[in-house]
């Protein structure tokens, strides 16, 4: 408690410049939050934004050849079939979920007449195979139920519909449950209700149907307009695409580096692009936190520096009187750690402090913006900035405390 009365009284003895050294400090640890909350709520809005899809997911789109094979000119459309699907799930071991996707028109243009009553709209109509929502998990269902294997085998004329599409055609939501609807003229079933937040919530003006009743109703054969694969729990996602890709180019006669026949969107290969960018992103942030920081810390070692010198007869006096050099480095260090650790637990705190009362403030708006989200800190990080910012104020405070340590009590004794 001496040592600490003692240290309490130099620091009021120069008030202006403990504030500003503490400032320093303060405003490095506080700003090293900041950047590190706002990093991390750039990354939750972007996964949150970024795909609806899983991480794991492959989407597998048939184009034009670019390389002449086996004869064949460039140029030659590939259609993929249910074949393919057959061939893929019982020669590829590591596939988990297999499904296609056919829309009613075009993925360009793909918006069909649906009526209700006297209540009509432009909506993208698609069949899909059972195991669909299999692989798009995340996409939420508000009322009714999925798509099943029975409603297919039974060419079910059944329908899913997005939430968007509910708002056009019916008065609520519930009222939407066991309607008949009209899609281009033929009369399908609603049983399910959907929200899909995919392209800022326009993947909720789609209607979801089995592939079979689809076919059976409007055409197509055996042709698939894309293949949606999930591979199994602990299976490669990339060489899963490379071995799906073989195959198929053998199937169509596909040069094997032909990279525009097939195009494969694989979420795994985009997620390790994503999480590489973050990891770049973080350690940018660190890199310009802790600079702050360090400014905040050369200052504490100048003031050390000062402190010693101003302090020189007082540390003669002090080992004149018996007091060994431990004591005088620890009572030096001990300021040196004060100023820093209660500088760096308040930007701390403030720091935290923000970050909360923002993503509290953005929960309670319903704000949600397309490139930040939910910003926040773990605890472990905070932590250990608070543990290196009270290193790093031992290691200001050590090389001025060993100094004093060192001065002859004859030599302070003359010191001005």
């Amino acid at each position: 408690m001496d040592s600490l009365q003692e240290i309490l009284f130099s620091l009021r003895q120069n008030k202006l410049r403990t504030a500003l050294t503490a400032f320093g400090v303060f405003w490095g640890i506080l700003m090293l939050i900041l950047l590190l909350g706002a990093g991390r709520g750039m990354q939750n809005a972007f996964a949150e934004g970024w795909s609806n899809d899983v991480s794991d997911s492959i989407w597998i789109f048939p184009s034009t050849t670019s390389v002449p094979y086996l004869g064949l000119p460039i140029g030659r459309q590939i259609a993929l079939t249910d074949s393919d699907m057959v061939a893929v799930r019982q020669q590829i071991p590591g596939v988990g979920y297999l499904s296609s996707e056919n829309p009613l028109g075009s993925f360009i243009n793909s918006d069909i007449s649906v009526t209700y009553g006297p209540k009509s709209g432009s909506f993208g109509v698609l069949g899909v195979a059972d195991q669909y929502f299999n692989i798009k998990e995340k996409v939420r269902f508000d009322d009714g139920r999925r798509l099943n294997r029975l409603d297919q085998d039974d060419n079910r004329k059944v329908v899913v519909i997005g939430t968007r599409v509910s708002e056009r055609l019916f008065t609520t939501h519930a009222e939407a449950m066991g309607k008949e609807i009209l899609i281009n003229g033929i009369s399908f079933k609603v049983i399910g209700l959907f929200y899909d937040k995919g392209n800022q919530g326009r993947m909720s003006e789609r209607l979801y149907m089995p592939v079979s009743a689809f076919k059976k109703s409007f055409g197509g054969g055996q042709e698939v307009a894309l293949i949606t694969v999930r591979p199994k729990p602990g299976v490669d996602g990339i060489k899963l695409e490379e071995d799906i890709l073989a195959l198929l180019k053998q199937r169509h006669k596909i040069a094997p580096d032909d990279v525009r026949a097939i195009e494969v969107s694989n979420k795994a290969r985009e997620a390790e692009d994503i999480n590489a960018m973050f990891t770049g992103l973080n350690m940018f942030i660190w890199l310009v936190g802790i600079g702050t920081l360090l400014a905040g810390i050369v200052g504490v070692s100048n003031i050390m520096i000062i402190t010693v010198k101003e302090r020189t007869r007082e540390i003669g006096i002090r080992k004149a009187l018996g007091a060994n050099p431990a004591s005088i480095v620890w009572s030096l260090l001990f300021e040196s750690v004060l100023v820093t650790s209660v500088a760096g637990y308040g930007g701390l705190v403030l720091g935290v402090g923000i970050l909360e009362g923002v993503a509290a403030l953005l929960t309670s708006l319903k704000i949600e913006l397309p490139f930040f989200q939910q910003p926040e800190i773990d605890l472990s990080i905070a932590i250990s900035a608070l543990v290196l910012l009270i290193l790093a104020g031992v290691l200001a405070g050590l090389m001025p405390a060993l100094r004093a340590a060192r001065i002859m009590p004859v030599e302070a004794m003359k010191a001005e």
